[in-house]
């Protein structure tokens, strides 16, 4: 199969890079800058995270995954353990990272929905202070979740609360956190600082940007030795200002909001071109920019052909279509035209 230039529903990981972004790069792409972050574009990316947040401390990274497990890593200590969903990238997507480079237990709770609760996180609260049991230490919650549902203010804030009254923490892993922040219609500020997380992955690769994310801290306790353990990591870059560049036109009249108020639309739109069709199951709420659906699995095959995308249960013929940031109708027309087609 060939899918070069060719927009599926894959992933927004598959997208390209955003044009203002590409020209951040090209622009940063002269002379010669001090390295490792101490230059003008990294200090400026920096005041851009503290505008959207307040009081915090940002440190840039390659990807997702080194941007998780060294949250938890300044979270932690290799007696501790993470309760997370059972579907949360932690868990299912970064090839046991996590548990190898923070030595914790991961302790998972299955989530229909992808989304925790309290009762979850209580369910974990037994062996406190016992030796022959890992230590709950830190509660970790996906924004928008892996199922493509979004948590409400409200929800986090409780999460937040019953961590830290048990004497944990609170990450949020937020690859998809724009997105999040468009479906709530809320800030940052309010979404993440107000309500008590203590550290965030914020993402940028899945909403325009090449690459680069950011661990966000806000709990300022824990950023004492997070330079030695993004060292140690291997997720220091040297010519930090290809990633700050990208923050700093991400953020600029307020492109990161743009791109993921398209994709959820899109994803809005793709929702109610299917969901009448008969042999059509949708079997999440469309929060973001994910649709979740049962079809007849002699379809799935054939339609990937045409459109590449993911199955997400082989057992019952659950799949993810995911929209990007340069999805568009036409496209959406086309798939829906083939599945229609072959249903």
């Amino acid at each position: 199969m060939n899918f070069i230039n060719s927009r599926g529903f894959a992933s927004d990981n598959n997208a390209g890079v955003h044009p203002r972004i590409m020209k951040a790069l090209t622009d940063v792409n002269s002379g010669h800058c001090i390295a490792y972050g101490d230059d003008v574009y990294t200090e400026a990316a920096k005041e851009q995270f503290a505008k959207l947040f307040g009081d915090c401390d940002v440190f840039f990274v390659f990807n997702g995954t080194g941007a998780n497990v060294l949250s938890l890593q300044a979270m932690t200590q290799p007696f501790n353990a993470v309760i997370c969903s059972k579907t949360a990238h932690i868990h299912v997507d970064e090839c046991g990272a996590p548990e190898r480079f923070t030595g914790c237990k991961l302790l998972y709770n299955n989530t229909p929905d992808g989304k925790l609760k309290t009762l979850d996180i209580a369910g974990h609260l037994h062996g406190i202070g016992f030796e022959h049991h890992a230590q709950p230490r830190v509660v970790s919650i996906t924004q928008t979740t892996e199922m493509g549902t979004v948590y409400t203010v409200d929800e986090i804030n409780e999460i937040a609360n019953y961590a830290h009254d048990n004497g944990l923490l609170l990450h949020v892993d937020g690859a998809r956190i724009a997105n999040a922040a468009v479906s709530l219609d809320v800030s940052l500020k309010d979404m993440i600082t107000n309500t008590g997380v203590d550290v965030l992955s914020f993402g940028g690769t899945k909403n325009g940007m090449m690459f680069g994310e950011a661990v966000v801290i806000l709990n300022k306790s824990l950023s004492n030795n997070f330079k030695y353990i993004r060292k140690q990591g291997m997720q220091l870059a040297s010519k930090m200002r290809y990633i700050s560049a990208q923050f700093n036109e991400y953020f600029n009249d307020g492109l990161w909001l743009e791109n993921a108020r398209h994709s959820n639309r899109m994803a809005q739109f793709l929702y109610n071109e299917v969901k009448e069709l008969n042999g059509v199951m949708i079997t999440q709420k469309v929060a973001a920019n994910a649709v979740f659906a049962i079809i007849p699995s002699h379809v799935i095959e054939k339609l990937q052909r045409e459109f590449f995308f993911y199955v997400w249960d082989d057992l019952s013929s659950e799949v993810r279509w995911v929209c990007s940031w340069d999805t568009t109708e036409d496209d959406i027309k086309r798939f829906v035209d083939t599945l229609k087609t072959l249903l």
